[in-house]
């Protein structure tokens, strides 16, 4: 099993910044990829949408609609993850939930149920 502990949501104006991290512990080295997906208001489906995500050989992958504003980045030492936003903007208002993986997902969306592990999520809330 792993543990994953989300922390750094908030609420934040239009073009500032937040940094999430994602703490992982437990059986750890079964994992190889890490990362982040939301969950946007009134969208409570199955799958969750793809931010970015992080190998354990530093490779990244990011949503089209983040690229040049989001960066992903991984403390091995620490175990954790974090998410850097910046320039937000009222569509980035999500629940931001950290997965971890055995393979690296290419998709673009991720069912909620599978045999991977999710954070508990943490509310991002951008505001004009």
């Amino acid at each position: 099993q792993v543990q994953l502990v989300e922390s750094g949501g908030g609420w934040v104006q239009v073009g500032g910044s937040l940094r999430l991290s994602c703490a992982a512990s437990g059986s750890i080295d079964s994992i190889y990829a890490m990362g982040w997906y939301r969950q946007a208001p009134g969208n409570p489906g199955k799958q969750r949408q793809l931010v970015a995500t992080i190998t354990n050989s530093d490779t990244t992958m990011y949503a089209d609609n983040v690229k040049g504003r989001f960066t992903i980045s991984r403390d091995n030492v620490k175990n954790t993850v974090y998410l850097q936003m910046n320039t937000l903007k009222p569509e980035d208002t999500a629940v931001y939930y950290c997965n971890a993986d055995e393979y690296l997902d290419y998709g673009l969306e991720k069912e909620v149920s599978g045999p991977y592990y999710w954070g508990q999520g943490t509310q991002v809330t951008v505001s004009s």
